[in-house]
């Protein structure tokens, strides 16, 4: 995999660059529609690529280990052939995810025993088995296995936590460098900058993982409770330690506004579940503002769902019917909301790249968060 970093604004941190994969190239800052069974909730692969503009998906190793299993992964060819997804795709280890499970989970040195929440079924999860998991699910790029702090974690947990997080990371590049690729192509080992909210374990746990012959890094636990401010405040602090040469990806985050931000102070790369999240509870984003298409105001407005919206479904439905669809509870209603939604995201970093090129990024960012954060 190769970065290519092609500008950077004058006046902010905010990058455009070219991400290379043995899947497609990715053309950065990028947002990443979240597949976590291997699929985005209620989209086709084709809408994906055609009319969303997705450049690159994500996978979550948790559920494809449960659901439907690795055998059934390997024996279609890894995940590309098994969803029919023929661009990039991401797989985050199943961190986060399995640390959610609270009661159901153990945490050891060696890793963490599990529960299955379909199930109950017991699981363990080490560095070692999360990276034959991602090599057999076969992403373009995976993730190392770490532990995510709370938001509010103490000081002394967050530290031991980190400290875990960077043995396990030893770990995982050690079975990364000592197994080979299943499907034919090359994947890429990413670590993860952990640290909860202090600025110390953040900048150290940065200068750490530089250390790692890594393709690109990522900064997780963040979003996760701490105030929005924090968390710009941990970029900051992150990205002036990771190198230049390199994408960075901020897991998991978030609004429109949040990305806009953490573009300005360097990110390239974002996830989020909140496009079809939201979506299907009737929210969608635009560059006027928030819609909750749920209110009465919109019962009898047969103007087009989005006048400004670069999807079909923008343009081929009226407010009027998409209210109803979503207060009916029928399935169109989420598809057309999730399909909006997940268009706007990537028109929003697409733009965000030609005006960084153009050299106008913060003013334009300054106008379209006042914007974003409108109620309609």
């Amino acid at each position: 995999m190769q970065f290519t970093l092609e500008s950077v604004c004058s006046g902010t941190k905010a990058r455009a660059g070219k991400l290379s994969t043995p899947h497609g190239e990715i053309l950065t800052p990028i947002f990443m529609p979240v597949g976590t069974a291997g699929s985005v909730k209620g989209i086709h692969a084709r809408d994906l690529k055609e009319d969303i503009g997705a450049q690159i998906i994500l996978g979550n190793t948790y559920h494809l280990y449960l659901r439907p299993g690795l055998q059934v992964l390997e024996d279609a060819g890894g995940l590309h052939r098994f969803n029919g997804w023929d661009g990039p795709i991401l797989t985050d280890s199943g961190g986060f995810q399995v640390f959610s499970l609270g009661d159901l989970r153990k945490l050891s040195e060696q890793g963490v025993r599990f529960q299955s929440h379909i199930d109950g079924s017991y699981h363990m999860f080490t560095p070692e088995s999360v990276m034959d998991i991602q090599r057999t699910i076969g992403a373009d790029i995976i993730m190392a296995f770490d532990e995510c702090a709370p938001g509010d974690a103490e000081y002394d947990y967050a530290s031991k936590s980190l400290e875990l997080t960077q043995r396990w990371l030893d770990r995982c590049f050690n079975r990364f460098e000592e197994t080979r690729p299943k499907y034919g192509y090359d994947q890429s080992l990413f670590p993860i900058v952990q640290g909860a909210a202090y600025p110390d374990l953040r900048q150290k746990a940065a200068r750490d993982i530089c250390h790692y012959p890594a393709d690109g890094y990522a900064i997780g636990g963040l979003a996760v409770g701490e105030p929005e401010q924090v968390m710009y405040d941990m970029i900051e602090v992150v990205n002036a330690e990771l190198p230049e040469n390199k994408p960075r990806y901020l897991m998991g985050v978030g609004t429109p506004v949040n990305i806009l931000e953490a573009i300005d102070r360097g990110v390239d790369m974002f996830d989020c579940v909140m496009p079809t999240r939201n979506g299907r509870n009737g929210m969608l984003f635009t560059s006027e503002g928030i819609i909750n298409i749920r209110n009465n105001k919109w019962v009898n407005d047969h103007s087009p769902v989005d006048i400004n919206g670069t999807s079909f479904v923008d343009h081929h439905y009226s407010r009027a019917y998409l209210r109803h669809l979503v207060i009916s509870g029928e399935m169109l209603g989420a598809q057309i909301a999730s399909q909006h939604n997940l268009a706007f995201y990537l028109w929003l970093v697409g733009e965000a790249r030609k005006q960084i090129i153009a050299g106008t990024f913060g003013s334009w960012k300054e106008v379209m968060v006042h914007k974003l954060k409108k109620r309609l």
